[in-house]
């Protein structure tokens, strides 16, 4: 990832833009970082990472909450089945 001062990369801003299209570039102010410059791709990809995390978290939020409604409406004998009772009776009902 390269490296540009903010008074390089406003002298030498087209040139800047070309190079966003390969990779991202660290804009920094008085020697700290200030900024990160990319792609319109790269932009999009990272929003899209974002969109999909949101919608995982929503999803995992889901299925809790499906899993504590169904804990609370179970019988009681329902706790004592094991997995090869739950398949047996899953074959069973097909």
């Amino acid at each position: 990832m390269i490296t540009i001062s903010s008074v390089d990369a406003q002298n030498r801003f087209g040139q800047l833009l070309d190079t966003v299209q390969r990779e991202p570039v660290v804009i920094t102010r008085h020697g700290r970082m200030a900024a990160y410059m990319v792609s319109a791709q790269d932009m999009q990809d990272l929003q899209n990472l974002q969109t999909a995390r949101t919608q995982r978290q929503s999803a995992v939020q889901a299925f809790e909450d499906w899993s504590q409604r169904a804990a609370a409406a179970a019988l009681p004998a329902a706790a004592e089945l094991t997995d090869s009772d739950v398949v047996r009776l899953v074959k069973e009902s097909r």
